[in-house]
């Protein structure tokens, strides 16, 4: 296979560098503060460089998001994953939680670009990528229902109550007031990342029924 021309590689090298270099910029100073301009001499370059890589400021924040997304994407269609879909979970989780500034930060982008009807085409490539992780993981999860491993419900009531763990549990770390009383962030998201993973496992729901059930007869007895 033919290698790329030393000009696209530097292209490209410079692309990403404009991206991680916007990210720390936008998680340290936040996104509205954070002009093109700052971009480029954080970056060592012109100002219209960057325009040769991206039309807007909201073009950069997009292509992060996008990234983000299909790194989850890699990480569903994994051979880690298909081998041993109890790892799902877990993945799942790490990969939300792993770095909650920056899941914040794309979750706020996201409603306000989509408010603001901006770049939709990449606004559809977006979507169009979490539809496709969302397919997987209904695959994943409806595999796990018929192994009797997981409550026998529709499979997006299993992804969304993950995702409403994950929200909540960055929201806490975001909190003024909660971010006090999590002396131990770690090992909190540890702890969240611990009941994610049991989560709708339904022989755990089953073997509480019938504990119950048991209890319940010793009484009447």
């Amino acid at each position: 296979m033919q290698a790329e021309p030393r000009k696209v590689r530097e292209f490209r090298r410079r692309e990403q560098e404009i991206l991680d270099t916007s990210l720390k910029l936008f998680l340290a100073e936040g996104e509205d503060s954070v002009t093109v301009e700052m971009i480029a001499d954080a970056v060592g370059i012109g100002k219209g460089t960057i325009y040769k890589h991206f039309k807007s400021k909201t073009e950069i924040f997009l292509r992060l998001m996008l990234d983000y997304e299909r790194e989850l994407n890699e990480l569903f269609y994994s051979d880690t994953v298909a081998k041993d879909k109890e790892a799902l979970s877990r993945a799942y989780f790490e990969f939300r939680m792993g770095d909650p500034e920056r899941y914040r930060l794309f979750d706020r982008l996201e409603e306000r670009i989509v408010k603001g009807r901006q770049a939709p085409e990449m606004v559809e490539q977006l979507h169009a990528i979490r539809a496709s992780n969302f397919e997987r993981l209904t695959q994943l999860i409806e595999d796990r229902i018929r192994e009797g491993k997981l409550e026998n419900v529709p499979p997006y009531f299993h992804y969304c109550a993950a995702w409403a763990l994950v929200h909540g549990a960055v929201a806490l770390y975001h909190s003024p007031f909660w971010n006090n009383v999590l002396e131990d962030q770690e090992g909190f998201f540890q702890f969240i990342m611990d009941i994610g993973v049991r989560m709708g496992n339904r022989r755990r729901r089953d073997d509480s029924a019938q504990t119950t059930k048991v209890s319940g007869s010793q009484e009447t007895s």
